[in-house]
């Protein structure tokens, strides 16, 4: 099975508070029906109020990071049996979040 990372950028989230408020509740709704269905991994939301560092090989740390790479907003880890279900479970999270969704599978590397 392939782990698969469904995520959107904060600002595709341009909601009222009502419903931000609504979407909060119909995404947690579909992590646990991904819970309970067994192919939830992780997810969660980028802490925006925290710079990202870049840290090289020698253990210096900058805060200049690589020329768009900025990540924001939400995601989460699937690992389901098949490409058609991963976009079910994003169609699931676009439908609650009100914004449309990144699909990616990750590269398997039997030593991880």
């Amino acid at each position: 099975m392939a782990k698969y990372l469904i995520s959107f950028p904060s600002e595709a989230m341009a909601l009222s508070d009502e419903e931000m408020r609504l979407a909060s509740d119909e995404s947690h709704a579909v992590i646990e029906e991904a819970k309970a269905a067994g192919v939830y991994v992780f997810g969660g939301g980028i802490n925006e109020a925290v710079d990202p560092a870049l840290v090289s090989a020698d253990g210096s740390v900058s805060t200049t990071i690589y020329p768009g790479s900025r990540l924001t907003g939400g995601f989460a880890v699937l690992e389901v049996p098949s490409r058609e279900l991963a976009v079910e479970w994003a169609r699931k999270l676009a439908a609650a979040c009100r914004c449309a969704q990144e699909l990616r599978e990750f590269g398997y590397d039997p030593a991880s």
